[in-house]
């Protein structure tokens, strides 16, 4: 008897279509022939609920981009008030640009912040020998 065909779960790629990292993400992922969904978080938001999933992932400190335009565009009320997970995601939600990206939730289920190509090719090399379909 053959028991029921389980579903793979797909890679979700989180960022914002004009951030250079991001156009290298998606380039090195299309070249290694890996199909993924790709949310502009700029266009679609993110939710509360998922950010802290991520910010309980890899920790709020690592999803804060700290180094971008809009961080030093904030007051600095707003920056200091960033002191915990909590108040960091709130802002994070509230302004997308301080993501750092790209976001990637690996068919594993696993959560990374930031483009690696080492680590990205560890990841999807399990997956590599399995047929792909869809775009």
């Amino acid at each position: 008897m053959i028991g029921p065909m389980s579903t793979p779960k797909t890679i979700t790629l989180y960022g914002i279509v004009n951030c250079d990292t991001v156009k290298k993400a998606r380039a090195w992922l299309a070249a290694q022939g890996v199909t993924y969904v790709f949310h502009d978080f700029k266009k679609s938001g993110v939710s509360a609920e998922q950010l802290v999933r991520w910010s309980q992932a890899v920790g709020w400190q690592a999803l804060l981009n700290r180094r971008g335009t809009t961080w030093r565009g904030l007051d600095a009320a707003a920056q200091v008030g960033a002191q915990d997970e909590a108040s960091a995601c709130a802002l994070m939600q509230e302004h997308t640009s301080l993501i750092k990206r790209p976001v990637v939730e690996w068919e594993a289920g696993s959560v990374s912040v930031g483009f690696d190509t080492a680590d990205w090719t560890k990841r999807i090399a399990p997956s590599a020998a399995r047929p792909r379909h869809g775009a």
